[in-house]
C-alpha cells in the first residue's frame, strides 16, 4: 500500500473511532469500512497500530484480541450536572419515540381498516341493489294484500260455517281434514292466524 493510501486509511479510521467513540476490534473496523473505503484487514491493522503508537487512539488487550477506541483525553470533561441533563434528555426522547411508534401503529391500523372498507362507488352499488330488492318485496306484498282483500268477511264466515259442519261428522282433526283436501292456512305460511286457525 502506498504512503498516500496508508495516510488515508489512518485518517478515516481515526475519524471513525472518534465519531463512534466505542471500542472495536480490527476485524470489526475492517468489516465496517471495507465496503465504503475498500480497506483490507492488513492495512487496517497497520493503521491501528500506528495510531495507537502515536497516541491518537488507545488499544487494550482482551485475552488474545486487541480492541481499539478513541483517546478520551481529546473530549471535554463532562460534569455530573451535564450527565444528569443528558440522562433526562435520553428519557424524554425515549418517551417521544414510544409515542411516535404508537401513533404509527394507530395510523397503520387505520390504513388497513380503510383499505378493507367499501369505496363510495361500491357502497352506492350495494345501496341500489338493496333499493331494488325492497321494491320487489313491496310489489309482492301489495299483491298479497290485493289477493287477500278479494275475500269478503261474509265469505270467510260462510267458509268457516261450512268447515264446522263438515267437522261434525268427520272422525279426525281439523288439521287432518285440511291436509286431505289440500287447504293451506295462514299458519302454514307463518302468517297471522286466520278465521280457520284452531284456537
Amino acid at each position: 500500500m502506498s504512503k498516500a493510501k496508508e495516510a488515508t486509511a489512518s485518517t478515516m479510521i481515526l475519524k471513525y473511532l472518534n465519531v463512534q467513540n466505542r471500542p472495536y476490534s480490527a476485524q470489526d473496523i475492517t468489516a465496517n469500512l471495507q465496503r465504503e473505503h475498500g480497506f483490507g484487514k492488513t492495512a487496517v491493522i497497520k493503521a491501528l497500530e500506528q495510531l495507537a503508537e502515536d497516541g491518537s487512539i488507545k488499544e487494550k488487550l482482551y485475552g488474545k484480541q486487541k480492541v481499539y477506541f478513541a483517546n478520551q483525553e481529546q473530549f471535554p470533561a463532562v460534569s455530573e450536572e451535564q450527565l444528569n441533563k443528558l440522562d433526562e434528555k435520553v428519557i424524554r426522547l425515549s418517551q417521544d419515540l414510544q409515542k411516535s411508534q404508537q401513533a404509527c401503529r394507530d395510523l397503520d391500523a387505520d390504513f388497513h381498516s380503510l383499505s378493507s372498507a367499501m369505496t363510495t362507488t361500491e357502497a352506492e352499488s350495494v345501496a341500489a341493489d338493496l333499493r331494488e330488492e325492497c321494491r320487489t318485496l313491496q310489489e309482492r306484498l301489495d299483491k298479497i294484500h290485493e289477493s287477500s282483500s278479494n275475500v269478503t268477511t261474509v265469505e270467510k264466515e260462510e267458509a268457516t260455517d261450512l268447515i264446522s259442519a263438515i267437522l261434525e261428522g268427520y272422525p279426525n282433526t281439523k288439521k287432518q281434514l285440511f291436509e286431505e283436501v289440500g287447504i293451506e292456512t295462514d299458519e302454514d305460511h307463518k302468517h297471522v292466524p286466520g278465521p280457520w286457525h284452531d284456537p
